[in-house]
């Protein structure tokens, strides 16, 4: 098989797999062995469209602005011996998904909506008390951090909330819901 598309119905080309690691032929779309300097089906030049590129870098101010500007709501907070069931209502009533969990003035964990669905679902609630499911010892951020730092540690560490602390007290929750919606209405602002 020479590797042109085959005229079949299907759209598929002959002597190769949808999805393969090839370089793909910015004229026609066909998709080449890797190295191949002109086009297995149409015969254009393609000779050095496997070379990568740098990705364009993004500049501006939005991902250095500081924290401050997402205006998080004070925390809710309770303690580690709080009845789970008591937490789970009291983040209802305050309408929020996580809530803080101090020892003192000390933050020493954070119980989520994450934690309730996932590790306390089907369990007794009243039997067991926040520090049985809350995530002990949280990534903190501070709220001169820019937002670029939230979304960095909020992708390495898979979290969807990140506690703001301020002289070792915390001061609000960065929720990655309110990152992006701020990220969003920013580029729609700057783009009308």
């Amino acid at each position: 098989m020479d590797g042109r598309v085959d005229g079949g119905e299907d759209g598929i080309v002959a002597g190769q797999e949808a999805g393969g690691d090839g370089m793909r032929c910015p004229s026609c779309g066909y998709e080449n062995l890797i190295g191949a300097d002109i086009c297995d089906n149409c015969g254009a030049d393609i000779f050095g469209h496997d070379t990568p590129a740098q990705a364009p870098a993004f500049k501006g101010e939005l991902m250095g602005e500081h924290l401050d500007r997402l205006g998080a709501p004070p925390p809710v907070s309770v303690t580690p011996d709080t009845p789970l069931d008591v937490a789970i209502a009291r983040m209802h009533e305050a309408e929020t998904d996580c809530v803080l969990v101090m020892t003192d003035d000390r933050l020493v964990g954070i119980f989520t909506d994450r934690d309730a669905v996932v590790k306390a679902a089907g369990k007794r609630l009243e039997s067991f008390h926040v520090r049985d499911f809350m995530t002990p010892d949280p990534v903190v951020l501070r709220h001169d951090d820019p937002i670029a730092v939230a979304i960095h540690k909020m992708a390495v560490g898979g979290f969807r909330h990140i506690p703001i602390v301020e002289d070792g007290r915390p001061t609000g929750v960065v929720t990655a819901r309110d990152v992006f919606h701020h990220l969003a209405s920013s580029m729609d602002h700057a783009s009308s």
